[in-house]
């Protein structure tokens, strides 16, 4: 008699709609995060041409010493 579909159920769309505005957000956060990471790459020749060292660098930017010289060495 009443035959609804589970797709046109107010509880389904709201559902489906919260699940779409959580993908957003972790998305959004995922890029705001690997952009702070890639900005910290792009600083690290601009340290070590000013003279600061390589273990310094690291600190400063919250990087391992591995990390630092990586690009230390891809950008020579």
């Amino acid at each position: 008699m009443f035959e609804i579909k589970l797709q046109e159920t107010r509880v389904y769309r709201e559902a489906k709609e919260e699940g779409r505005q959580e993908g957003l957000k972790q998305a959004r956060e995922e890029g705001l995060k690997q952009g702070r990471e890639e900005a910290k790459l792009e600083l690290i020749p601009r340290f070590l041409a000013y003279g600061i060292s390589i273990e310094e660098v690291a600190q400063l930017l919250d990087l391992t010493i591995e990390q630092v010289e990586q690009v230390r060495l891809a950008t020579e």
